[in-house]
């Protein structure tokens, strides 16, 4: 390949990849594209997992934005997806990039506001999937029983000896004023 075909930078799907890395490396950095989708997406257009991304011809690039866009439209199952059964219409989705945490807080704001079991743990800073919480996911406060403040009890300095004496006549009358009341 000559030096004009090689590209720095390759833009796929709004992400800039850098030229010098692998194709499987370069499409796992679009967020919605994993290790195995990206293996799936190079085998179904016969392209070679160990060239570099710069590499690439426009056709290619344009192929792989159109599977990357359209999934179902390549063939893929629809368990490959990350979003089946869209709540609101029902279809089978590959989401990427800003996609999917716009998609998950409008998922967490839907059970908010259907006040439904996993809202609620979701207001409170809970753990959602049925997670034990009396020892651990304490980020949000403590739940259960505080441990003690780590001191032990105070210790009693000893008195000054000079002062020792002086106290114990003054224990010795309360100590015979008591003997004279249970008489």
């Amino acid at each position: 390949m000559s030096a004009q075909e090689y590209r720095h930078i390759v833009r796929i799907v709004g992400n800039d990849i850098p030229g010098e890395r692998k194709i499987l490396v370069g499409l796992t950095q679009i967020k919605g594209i994993g290790y195995n989708f990206a293996t799936a997406i190079l085998d179904s257009l016969k392209i070679d997992t160990n060239s570099n991304i710069g590499n690439l011809s426009d056709s290619e690039v344009q192929a792989i934005e159109k599977l990357i866009s359209d999934p179902i439209g390549g063939n893929f199952p629809t368990w490959f997806l990350n979003r089946r059964k869209d709540i609101e219409t029902g279809a089978d989705l590959h989401l990427l990039t800003s996609d999917i945490p716009f998609t998950l807080r409008n998922d967490i704001e839907r059970e908010r506001i259907t006040a439904s079991w996993r809202g609620y743990r979701h207001l409170s800073g809970l753990k959602v999937r049925g997670q034990r919480t009396r020892t651990s996911g304490r980020k949000s406060g403590a739940v259960g029983v505080a441990k003690g403040g780590g001191q032990a009890a105070p210790v009693k300095k000893a008195a000054d000896p000079a002062a020792a004496p002086a106290a114990a006549p003054a224990a010795a009358p309360a100590a015979a004023d008591s003997s004279e009341k249970t008489e």
